[in-house]
């Protein structure tokens, strides 16, 4: 059996413990540290594990393979993903999707000047969604992509509530149009604006003093996130909000409706039910990394997306393999 390839974890919330997680499951993947700006006082999983300063990681390591990245999309990825990328291997779960373009650029010339390899943006969506509207796209030259997400907590957007001055703590919930996507299915091509297609909801905790009417107009009128949609802002307690939104479940759908002669309708759907949020998307970050170090072997350098990677690189199983057992 082929050395393990060792995996740090950088950042240590939700999205780091899903991490943690799901390299229990892939036997050919092994936590080697997690990087934290809270050393001192941050339990994991293994108490075994390493746990550093994120200071560690100034400097190049040989006992790092591929760092996975788990902070928020907003202030910590534009910043981290390029630093960290000129001297290591990355995968990170990017998901403002107007400034990809940007935010792969910055990436990639490090990498290539680092010699690394990082793919970006993994998850959910951008990822996994974005693979399924390039292949609707291509089967179904003559047709409609839709996308809907939810009903579910998106951390993304919950992750720029809470960076509102006055907020303490929320969550934000995407809800589809339930009549848009019976029209979609149908095969009827309607023409929706973003506004027709979701509303998101959030729920925040005020801190002491803070004005909800101020706090509201930041939110709804945030650039990338909720400007473009119809938005609630409810202020509710922190026993609420522990009570009652804890749980992170999510998911949606990728309906692509096209025609391929006249009068010949064809629909293709893919969806996701997902109990945790931050689990699955974890997952599809521990794939990724396997990914990165292999086309790194490869001699592959420079910014990646799910779009330029080959699915079996994702597979611990080998090409004869999944040869004979998934074509």
């Amino acid at each position: 059996m082929s050395k393990a390839v060792r995996i740090g974890i950088v950042g240590y919330g939700n999205l780091g413990r899903g991490v943690e997680a799901a390299l229990t499951k892939n036997p050919d993947l092994e936590l080697a540290a997690v990087f934290t700006r809270r050393p001192a006082t941050l339990a994991v999983r293994d108490a075994s594990t390493p746990v550093l300063a994120m200071s560690e990681l100034d400097s190049p390591r040989d006992d790092i393979d591929v760092l996975i990245l788990c902070g928020g999309s907003k202030e910590d990825l534009p910043q981290q993903t390029p630093d960290l990328s000129a001297r290591f291997c990355t995968v990170d779960s990017f998901d403002t999707h107007a400034r990809i373009p940007e935010h792969f650029a910055a990436v990639d010339t490090a990498a290539q000047a680092g010699g690394t390899t990082a793919i970006i943006s993994c998850g959910w969506d951008p990822g996994m969604f974005s693979i399924n509207r390039a292949f609707g796209e291509a089967l179904l030259p003559d047709g409609e992509t839709y996308t809907f997400w939810g009903r579910g907590l998106s951390q993304g957007h919950s992750d720029a509530i809470r960076r509102v001055p006055g907020v303490a703590a929320g969550v934000q919930y995407t809800i589809p149009a339930q009549d848009a996507i019976d029209s979609v299915r149908k095969g009827e091509r309607p023409v929706l604006s973003t506004r027709q297609k979701h509303t998101r909801e959030c729920f925040v905790v005020l801190e002491e003093g803070a004005d909800l009417q101020a706090v509201t107009e930041a939110i709804v009128t945030m650039p990338n996130y909720f400007a473009d949609y119809d938005t609630q802002v409810r202020a509710i307690s922190a026993e609420e909000l522990a009570r009652d939104h804890s749980a992170m479940p999510h998911g949606g759908f990728v309906i692509r409706s096209g025609t391929t002669s006249q009068g010949t309708s064809q629909v293709v759907e893919y969806s996701l039910a997902l109990d945790s949020n931050p689990e699955f998307t974890a997952s599809v970050l521990v794939a990724y990394a396997r990914a990165a170090h292999r086309l790194n072997q490869q001699g592959q350098y420079g910014a990646k997306t799910v779009l330029d990677v080959a699915p079996g690189l994702l597979s611990p199983k080998s090409p004869e393999a999944l040869r004979a057992e998934l074509l």
